[in-house]
């Protein structure tokens, strides 16, 4: 499984590049985060032993017993949903968060990053077709805080994060994605303040993602292959 798991990487990141490219942009800068939840540490080694070092987790817990297991010079991002009584661990191992979806929880991460004395990297999670079961900023709710959120001392905002509405297409995905980057550069001029990441894009529709300005792109399973969620 190791030789297919380094074969799949391989392809996905010239697939990458080749999207980067059509879009007449530079490949580097789109970074390819490998979503390694629900997958072992020899299995996620594998990718890390091919010169790889940004992983993406779902859950606090899980990261606690894999990232110690894996070398130091990985770089870790939370995906998931955080919860506020999980910011402390959380901020232990991840350096960058993708799903800051409140005031209160930004304020709450401010303010514990402040006493670890750590200033990780977060972006704004966006529930841009405000749907009930996900979660995520209200696009009304975000324009509200945006000063607020810019103002906090121990956290760095570095863009904006969405999981769009499932499609049946890539290509039906598109809009969301203009949609995504409209409301970057709506913030930039609102605020003056730069927002240069855009994470989005997973294995089924990344490529469209970075035609229209994704910076991130978080592929798990076109690496992996299918979940094992037992």
């Amino acid at each position: 499984m190791g030789e297919e798991i380094s074969s799949n990487l391989a392809v996905i990141r010239n697939r990458v590049k080749q999207a980067a490219e059509r879009a007449g942009r530079d490949p580097r800068s789109v970074q390819l985060l490998v979503v390694s939840k629900t997958w072992p540490a020899d299995k996620v080694a594998v990718v890390a032993d091919a010169g790889h070092t940004c992983f993406g987790e779902n859950k606090v817990q899980e990261a606690e017993g894999k990232v110690p297991q894996l070398p130091q010079n990985l770089n870790w991002h939370l995906i998931g949903h955080l919860q506020r009584n999980k910011v402390r661990k959380a901020l232990r191992h991840f350096n960058t968060i993708h799903s800051i979806d409140s005031l209160k929880l930004a304020r709450h991460t401010s303010h514990v990053a402040m006493e670890l004395g750590e200033k990780p990297k977060i972006y704004l999670q966006v529930n841009l077709a405000e749907e009930e079961n996900k979660n995520g900023y209200v696009i009304s709710e975000l324009k509200r805080d945006i000063n607020d959120l810019l103002a906090l001392p121990s956290v760095s905002i570095v863009g904006l994060m969405c999981i769009p509405p499932a499609a049946e297409s890539s290509e039906q995905m598109r809009p969301w994605f203009v949609k995504m980057r409209e409301l970057r550069d709506e913030l930039e001029d609102h605020t003056g303040a730069v927002f240069p990441g855009l994470s989005m894009g997973m294995s089924s529709d990344f490529e469209v993602a970075i035609e229209e300005g994704a910076t991130i792109v978080r592929v798990g399973s076109a690496i992996f292959g299918t979940r094992n969620y037992l």
